[in-house]
């Protein structure tokens, strides 16, 4: 998304900002907390190279919500500003950050862009919808198997305590699920 967003202000550039004026890209090592839960935020952040995750605390329990990797934004905050979650840099990574009202303004003048984000946001709820619908209903050996079917490489660039956050299990059960399918 990120890609296209710059090409389509600079198709667009004779009526817009310049969109390097816009952006600001910083490289970020992994375990970089960028935005803290209840901090006031006004950016959206696109990921150019590594891993991001949304997470929040539960009771002293870290728990991770999603993974954003090249290419997808990532915002988390309400509608006040206040960010709901903990945005962490899971490996070393690119980041570009684009302030919320500069990133508005752009999808109000770029009718096609405005467009695309659209999709995005709906296949994004989409998918928080089958994860919410996958974490009532199936078991932990079914969400993996999902997540790998879907996203194979995830654990090649996450760590599993991470995964099994997400999934909404134990790292230990992880482990043994891990371990039956290598072993079945």
């Amino acid at each position: 998304m990120l890609d296209k967003l710059i090409l389509k202000v600079r198709e667009n550039s004779s009526r817009l900002h310049n969109i390097d004026e816009l952006l600001n890209e910083i490289k970020v090592p992994s375990k970089t907390i960028l935005v803290r839960e209840g901090d006031s935020i006004r950016n959206i952040y696109f990921v150019r190279e590594g891993c991001l995750r949304l997470w929040f605390n539960n009771n002293g329990k870290d728990v991770t919500y999603q993974f954003f990797f090249e290419n997808q934004p990532v915002s988390g905050f309400l509608d006040d500003g206040t960010s709901m979650f903990y945005l962490e840099a899971v490996e070393p990574s690119s980041v570009v950050i684009l302030k919320k009202n500069e990133f508005e303004f752009l999808l109000k003048e770029i009718p096609e862009l405005r467009d695309e984000f659209l999709e995005y946001v709906l296949q994004r709820l989409a998918n928080y919808s089958r994860l919410f619908l996958s974490r009532i209903k199936d078991s932990p050996q079914k969400r993996y198997n999902d997540l790998l079917r879907n996203n194979p490489g995830i654990l090649r660039r996450v760590p599993q305590k991470h995964i099994a956050s997400y999934l909404g299990i134990t790292a230990v059960s992880l482990s043994r699920i891990r371990n039956r399918k290598e072993m079945g």
